[in-house]
């Protein structure tokens, strides 16, 4: 096989690995406190001999999440909590404890404040949140204080990691973390809001056009090849 099928061959499935990405942003673009993904692309660089020749090729070995704030949107609901600022929510998983920019939570008939999948919602200490059932006010505070009847009962934490690049996305809008995780300074939760997904759906759509079309390019060259080769096998084979 020739050193231009290679390549391509190496920048076709970088293609279909960015593709499956830019898919998975426009899926998600109305999910809560998503954050985008893009591919990142390097050279591969191969030696082919002792006399010094390399092919180089494009690999799409990895992939970088977009932190940026997403818009806040007004629900009015008493446990939807939107994050402005550089934070994340810890939630307790059978996995364990995971990070979260995603508010939309409820109330059990416990009174256990829980995420969508119907994991707890953590206080500063680390301890599940538990408001009581039988109060007809609830308050939020920018810092997580929560307050019932206006009687503080706890803090929600808002957390950032030691080294966000150790952050590891797991089910769409959570992460795991090795690093320590310290308080989210500079950070406030606004109650009765939800933080929208940052895929910019303009964006998205161009991206995947181009790639498309990039793709088709790569095929379209492949095929050519294909069949050149398949000519000379013809005229070899008929001698």
């Amino acid at each position: 096989m020739g050193n231009s099928l290679y390549s391509t061959i190496t920048r076709q499935s970088g293609l279909m690995k960015e593709m499956r990405l830019v898919a998975n942003n426009i899926a998600n673009m109305a999910t809560t406190g998503f954050r985008s993904e893009k591919a990142i692309f390097s050279e591969h660089v191969v030696q082919l001999g002792l006399d010094g020749e390399s092919l180089s090729m494009a690999r799409a070995g990895a992939h970088v999440t977009d932190f940026a704030q997403g818009a806040l949107t007004k629900t009015g609901g008493t446990f939807d909590l939107g994050i402005e600022g550089n934070g994340f929510f810890q939630i307790e998983t059978p996995a364990g404890v995971r990070l979260t920019r995603a508010g939309a939570f409820s109330i059990l008939p416990t009174g256990e404040l829980v995420s969508p999948e119907g994991y707890p919602l953590l206080d500063a200490g680390g301890a599940s949140l538990t408001v009581p059932v039988d109060v007809t006010d609830i308050s939020i505070s920018g810092d997580g204080t929560v307050s019932a009847d206006g009687n503080p009962i706890g803090q929600i934490a808002l957390v950032v990691p030691s080294d966000e690049n150790d952050l590891e996305r797991e089910d769409g809008v959570m992460f795991k973390t090795a690093s320590d995780v310290l308080p989210a300074e500079g950070a406030s939760m606004s109650q009765g809001f939800l933080e929208a997904s940052n895929v910019e759906a303009v964006t998205q759509v161009a991206r995947m056009i181009e790639v498309q079309r990039s793709y088709e390019m790569g095929q379209s060259f492949l095929e050519k090849e294909d069949e050149r080769l398949r000519s000379i096998l013809t005229l070899v084979g008929g001698r």
